[in-house]
């Protein structure tokens, strides 16, 4: 899974990875978020302070443990590895990231916040069963393995469908947070708001590729 494969999940990401349904795992299975109290707060309290800077669990309490930290490194480092151009995803503090986005009080990071604490769960039994040892303390290569098999939309096995949900979401939020940092905008060449000197619009061949026309009609 190279950072190339990664670029297209974070595209995709907009078109419709929030609409992803929670996925059905194991009812009351170990470690697993069904049947926890939990839901939205009684109110989000007032707005952050934007030109303050805040350090993770400042705004709220976060959710993961030691050992789902660890985990959620390793995952993060499979969608997204260290290579020549940048650092691994979990290196830029993508880790935290997915720590704040799970535990914010919202409606919808409280849906994604089940499905990934349930995920993070039935990967590490998933990794256990197979290899011996949870996902952080696996090799390499059992954990490569182990993402392939949910690596697809479809996977060839329908009982991995809700595993295979579960990692579509989290590789969205993992790109998210790596291509949002400094170094990961670096990575894809992301230029951000800065004066140019002149502009003189998109390449020519790639309006020809995509049939459209740089001519703007008033």
């Amino acid at each position: 899974m190279d950072r190339r494969a990664a670029i297209k999940w974070m595209l995709a990401a907009t078109a419709g990875a929030m609409l992803a349904k929670a996925p059905s795992f194991a009812a009351g299975a170990p470690g697993t978020s069904a049947g926890a109290a939990g839901g939205p707060a009684a109110g989000y309290g007032t707005d952050p302070d934007l030109v303050k800077g805040y350090k993770p669990g400042d705004l709220w309490p976060l959710t993961f443990t030691g050992a789902q930290r660890r985990e959620v490194a390793a995952l993060c480092d499979v969608v997204i590895p260290a290579d020549g151009h940048s650092p691994s995803a979990s290196a830029l503090g993508v880790t935290d990231f997915i720590d704040e986005f799970v535990s914010a009080p919202y409606p919808d990071n409280v849906r994604d916040g089940r499905m990934i604490l349930d995920g993070l769960a039935w990967l590490d039994g998933e990794s256990a069963r197979r290899f011996g040892a949870v996902f952080a303390e696996a090799s390499d290569a059992q954990r490569n393995a182990l993402c392939e098999d949910i690596s697809r939309e479809a996977p060839s096995n329908p009982d991995l469908k809700p595993a295979a949900d579960f990692f579509r979401r989290f590789r969205n939020l993992a790109a998210t947070g790596f291509y949002t940092t400094p170094a990961g905008m670096k990575d894809i060449g992301y230029v951000g708001n800065v004066p140019l000197a002149r502009f003189d619009g998109p390449p020519a061949d790639l309006v020809e590729k995509l049939g459209l026309t740089d001519e703007v009609k008033w």
